[in-house]
């Protein structure tokens, strides 16, 4: 069993830290914030033992380092724990640059270790029974599809989130490494991208929780972009925080369609949901799918504990640096092709993930 430490106490760690006795080859034992009282306030509530950052590097007993920092120190984060010897799983997005994601593959390999990244959604039964019917070619060769994530941005419950409107931040930077690495994990890798992008305006008014909050507007707020996959899918991706509401059949949802079938998956954000499909077998069009796969609950930590027991067991684990690489790639060419008004080619690739195979027991992986 490996052993893993947290820094970044903040608000999504949470999600994290009630999973952490969940899977058999990873506890989450230490926990470190750049304010201490939050770290304290997250070892008192989940059992763990609160430290400096410095103290969590150094520690000769953790072997990965949890890094649930905002996206701006998740590169300079990443390298400090390879420099320590550590390897490192960050949450999403794996870095906000090209640059910065080669800088942590590299560092990776040379010291040997293994980096991986959010989101680990695409582990959950319902992502799951996608892949399951897209392998079987139960829709046939995939032609397109869209993808969706659209509502008026995050003021409205997130206590702190000036940052989504930063470099960074943004909805393709926020909500993208979903619904990107969901369809890399059903179609295979993207091979081109082209997109405009806009914002409704330059200063946001907080709400309810931050109200009479104002945050400076940076980055684009509405991004549409069309994308080429390397196995010939064309998918027309929108992600938004300037959309009052969507349709209940097109909110947060992915819609692949095929020669012989379609299918629409649950929300990327999250593990388990509807699943809707169609094609001759049905009969009667769309209908639902049987799930007959584990982890429907929300399971974030899974990616993490998988890249532990790939480390144990001497397979590669599936949120890999590399995958992560290529959807932070993806997105900084979306975000190109808008500036440029140009198709931008992707620089990278990187292999579908394995697929979770049926009748595992809770805890495990494989």
């Amino acid at each position: 069993m490996l052993k893993a430490g947290l820094i970044g106490c903040g608000n999504i760690s949470g999600a994290y830290l009630r999973n952490k006795d969940a899977f058999r080859h990873l506890r989450v034992v230490k926990c470190a914030s750049r304010r201490y009282e939050s770290a304290r306030a997250a070892a008192e509530r989940f059992g763990l033992q609160a430290v400096t950052a410095d103290e969590l590097f150094r520690d000769p007993e953790l072997d990965l380092i949890l890094n649930l920092t905002t996206p701006d120190a998740h590169t300079e984060i990443a390298l400090r724990a390879l420099d320590a010897g550590k390897h490192v799983y960050s949450e999403k997005p794996f870095s906000i640059t090209r640059e910065d994601g080669r800088k942590i593959l590299r560092l990776a390999a040379e010291k040997g270790l293994r980096v991986g990244c959010a989101p680990d959604t695409f582990l959950g039964g319902g992502h799951q029974t996608c892949r399951k019917l897209i392998d079987s070619g139960a829709a046939g060769k995939i032609a397109g599809g869209c993808a969706v994530m659209a509502y008026r941005g995050p003021e409205s419950w997130h206590p702190n989130s000036g940052f989504y409107y930063q470099k960074g931040g943004g909805p393709l930077m926020d909500m993208g490494p979903y619904y990107i690495t969901a369809m890399v994990n059903l179609l295979g890798p993207v091979k081109r991208v082209a997109g405009f992008g806009g914002r409704a305006v330059d200063l946001r008014l907080g709400r309810d929780a931050n109200l009479g909050k104002t945050y400076p507007v940076e980055v684009d707020t509405h991004v549409a972009a069309v994308l080429e996959f390397v196995s010939g899918a064309v998918v027309n991706l929108t992600m938004s925080f300037d959309v009052f509401q969507l349709s209940e059949q097109m909110r947060n949802c992915i819609e692949l369609w095929g020669l012989d079938g379609a299918l629409r998956t649950p929300d990327p954000n999250t593990f388990d949901g509807e699943i809707r499909f169609a094609n001759d077998a049905t009969g009667s069009g769309w209908e639902t799918p049987e799930n007959t796969f584990l982890y429907n609950d929300n399971m974030r930590l899974i990616g993490l504990a998988d890249m532990a027991a790939g480390i144990e067991l001497g397979r590669p684990h599936r949120c890999s640096g590399e995958l992560a690489y290529h959807v932070t790639d993806v997105m900084c060419s979306i975000l190109e092709a808008c500036e440029t008004r140009q198709v931008v080619t992707l620089e990278s690739t990187c292999a579908r993930p394995a697929p979770l195979r049926e009748g595992l027991a809770p805890g495990e992986l494989d």
